[in-house]
């Protein structure tokens, strides 16, 4: 779920809103100011109960909030980086940029949402005791109590990718000793878990509870989903272990003066040559790397006065990584940077460039020849 409205930061960690967060917004704004507290609350005007249940939807979704920031305030404490945190209409997730390093890590990561949860339920259920002669405060109150301890509960289900699967992994992980296996045990009773709301959602529409039926369905699609992706991850894992990015580099990369200018790169390197990303050569030495990603960033009028050298990403700003780097270390380390092409080395010198369509390509043909992982030897290197 990307982020399409951006909230701010904290920590350093972009928040945002997917537009799916409007729909469950406006559905519990409205069941609370229609439904649950008039139905509760018979005594207040009508004006009241929408006030009711425009600030208790915020602070519930503050609540989801401040359940992904307890994940990312372990994370970051483990060495971490944390992407985003989005919210959207399942509630929230803080996007980590890498998996845990140990199952301690883990276990501590996935436990800190529940508690924070919890000790939100046990905040609004004592001030809802505390303001209870005041209907137009307790009310909220105690709603948001409930609801944060059904949120800690129900992420507490042992099955990917709720925090309960997550647990799970990190027990399987700790006693097993084997991430990969606990990660397939974990996205298999997720994958369980999933089909169990799936049943359960399509029995209650037939039998008349189509808003529930519908939405337990929708919560176990989302569930499988995002499980079987999981168990796929750990099969791929385990496929290339020991695969480094020399296996999977392109050792053909094209270099190309600084002073040539972007339409000449365009008309002979581009359209002709069937290049994407070029190294700029400044005195004899690399001085920055220039994609099409680049070159498009520059408006097409200017494309005959401005150089390679002007257009190109400074050899300070580039993300280097090294031929014998295993292959999905490398793919964090893009990801972290938010690149698509990286130059490797070896030995201090420029081999060969690796992008993200290398990866898929040899993931792919690594698939389809159902090799397992170290098969392929390394290639000799050499560098300039």
């Amino acid at each position: 779920m990307q982020e399409n409205i951006k909230l701010g930061r904290v920590w350093g960690i972009p928040i945002g809103l997917n537009v799916s967060w409007f729909l469950v917004f406006g559905l519990v704004t409205w069941t609370l100011s229609t439904g649950f507290f008039p139905g509760r609350y018979a005594s207040l005007p009508g004006a009241a109960y929408w006030a009711m249940g425009l600030a208790t939807s915020l602070l519930f979704f503050g609540s989801v909030l401040l359940h992904e920031l307890g994940h990312a305030y372990f994370a970051l404490r483990s060495g971490i980086p944390v992407n985003r945190i989005t919210l959207f209409i399942f509630g929230g997730v803080a996007q980590i940029s890498r998996e845990p390093n140990t199952p301690g890590d883990e276990l501590r990561i996935a436990l800190a949402g529940p508690l924070t949860s919890l000790a939100l339920a046990a905040v609004f259920g004592g001030l809802g005791l505390a303001l209870s002669p005041a209907p137009l405060f307790t009310g909220p109150a105690l709603w948001l109590a409930r609801v944060n301890m059904t949120l800690a509960l129900f992420n507490m289900i042992p099955a990917f990718p709720l925090d309960g699967g997550r647990v799970l992994r990190a027990l399987v992980w700790r006693f097993g000793g084997s991430f990969t296996a606990a990660t397939r045990v974990a996205s298999v009773t997720g994958q369980i878990a999933a089909y169990g709301f799936i049943g359960f959602g399509v029995f209650s529409i037939f039998g008349g509870n189509f808003v529930n039926g519908a939405w337990l369905a929708f919560i176990g699609w989302f569930m499988q989903n995002a499980a079987s992706a999981s168990y796929a991850q750990a099969n791929l894992q385990q496929s290339l272990r020991g695969v480094t990015v020399a296996q999977a580099m392109n050792g053909d990369y094209v270099r190309v003066p600084g002073d040539l200018s972007l339409k000449e790169l365009v008309e002979k390197r581009i359209l002709n040559g069937g290049h994407q990303v070029f190294f700029v050569d400044e005195g004899g030495r690399i001085g920055g790397i220039l994609t099409l990603a680049d070159v498009k960033q520059i408006p097409q009028a200017d494309w005959a006065r401005v150089t390679a050298a002007q257009a190109m990403r400074p050899r300070d700003d580039m993300v280097w990584v090294d031929a014998g780097t295993e292959l999905l270390a490398a793919l964090r380390n893009m990801d972290e940077a938010s690149v698509r092409y990286v130059p490797v080395i070896n030995d201090g010198l420029l081999v060969g460039v690796l992008s993200r369509d290398h990866i898929l390509r040899y993931i792919r043909l690594h698939t389809e020849l159902g090799l397992r992982a170290g098969r392929r030897p390394s290639p000799q290197l050499s560098g300039v």
